[in-house]
């Protein structure tokens, strides 16, 4: 696979350093929990990419630890949005280019804004999708959130809370 993707791409015009790591992927088990023990990081350090729709601001993009899910009341307030809805899988790919597995917040079809829960500002290094089912990128939270230009707040849930 080690192929350049996009998001690699974007990285090394912004001479931010990163690192890939390949994993075999189980059609069966896309979830970032499956991710996180394949590439050998814990669950607190692997991010998952989700799209979501706001009903003022449109389109925009969540990026969560992958033991967490998504406060949507928490992700409308900071996006500015009453009510904020996660697209539909068919709508996924036509959105962003990318598909289910293979969702990455860098080098989507277009620049939506990206709002990353600010638990990422604990670790030294992430993992992401790069864009690519079975591909990580391995990278500091700062630069993530630089070449992004992400918004950070609290926008999780622990899966034993009630929204």
């Amino acid at each position: 696979m080690s192929q350049k993707t996009n998001a690699a791409r974007i990285l090394e015009q912004g001479k931010i350093l990163y690192d890939l790591k390949e994993y075999i992927v189980d059609e069966t088990d896309l979830s970032a929990v499956s991710v996180a023990q394949k590439v050998g990081l814990p669950l607190e350090q692997v991010y998952k990419t989700i799209v979501a729709r706001g009903d003022k601001t449109g389109v925009l993009v969540a990026c969560i630890q992958s033991n967490y899910e998504l406060n949507l009341k928490g992700l409308a307030v900071l996006s500015g949005n009453k009510k904020v809805e996660v697209v539909s899988l068919k709508e996924v790919q036509p959105l962003t280019g990318y598909i289910r597995g293979g969702v990455s917040p860098i080098g989507m079809k277009k620049n939506y804004p990206v709002f990353i829960d600010k638990t990422i500002e604990n670790h030294e290094k992430i993992a992401i999708s790069a864009g690519l089912r079975g591909l990580q990128l391995f990278l500091r939270p700062i630069d993530l959130i630089s070449v992004t230009k992400a918004q950070l707040g609290m926008i999780t849930l622990h899966r034993n809370e009630v929204a």
